[in-house]
Order: structure tokens, then C-alpha cells, then sequence
């Protein structure tokens, strides 16, 4: 059986709501939809750009935790309330992710808190064969 444990990152959330920031299930790790804010401050930027550059600095920070990186992304999901806010953070985006070309989904809905402008949820799969279990 493989070892299956989470990763917190400190967010209120996590411990308000009863979900951590990633599950590690043996080589698959499920990162959470992760929103813009910097959980050291629990601030959040107001504009979309940065708060898609927060995301993707929150999401490393789970990825590296769980021995992982952007490469080993195989599927990618964008949540926005506003359709207009998705275009102008392809180019961060495309950063991360331009050469790894995960499957990929966006969708508009509404956030849990009308300060978030974008969550994104990432599944991984290590590739890595020397990592502790």
C-alpha cells in the first residue's frame, strides 16, 4: 500500500473549512483550488494578474513540499467569476505551464470570497523514483 498524506500551507481556510492544501496518494498529488492569497499575510492583491501570480506561487510551494514540480502537472483547472479576468493571466500562466501542456479546463463560477478573482486546482503525478515513500 502506498502512503497517502496531506500538505498544509497555513491557510485559515484549511483549518476552518477541514481540507489541506494537497493530498499525496503515492505518485499522484491533488492540489486543492488555491486562490491568490498569501497565506503569511492572509492579504490578497486586487488585481487578478498578481492574484493568478500569488496562486502559482502557493501551488509550487505544495508542489515542492510533496517532492514535485510545474513539470510533473498533468491536468490544470482555472476557476473565475468573470470570463474577461481569464485572458489577461495567460501570460503568467503560460509561464508555468507553456512547455509542460497540461490537460486543462477553465471555468466561470462564483469564489467563496468576493475578493478572489482566480482559483486554480492542479493534479500532479512524481515522476521521481529516488523520493522517500
Amino acid at each position: 500500500m502506498t502512503a497517502r498524506h496531506a500538505i498544509l500551507s497555513g491557510s485559515t481556510f484549511e483549518e476552518q473549512i477541514g481540507y489541506a492544501r494537497a493530498v499525496v496518494d503515492g505518485d499522484w498529488v491533488h492540489v486543492s483550488g488555491t486562490t491568490g492569497f498569501d497565506y503569511t499575510t492572509m492579504t490578497i492583491s486586487d488585481d487578478v494578474v498578481e492574484q493568478a501570480e500569488q496562486c502559482l506561487r502557493n501551488i509550487e510551494s505544495a508542489l515542492s513540499e510533496a517532492k514535485c514540480g510545474f513539470a510533473d502537472v498533468v491536468r490544470v483547472r482555472y476557476l473565475l467569476p468573470e470570463r474577461a479576468d481569464f485572458e489577461p493571466c495567460w501570460p503568467v500562466l503560460r509561464r508555468r505551464f507553456g512547455t509542460v501542456r497540461p490537460a486543462a479546463t477553465m471555468l466561470t463560477c462564483g469564489l467563496a470570497d468576493p475578493r478572489m478573482k482566480i482559483e486554480i486546482e492542479v493534479y500532479a503525478r512524481r515522476t521521481v523514483t529516488d523520493r522517500p515513500a
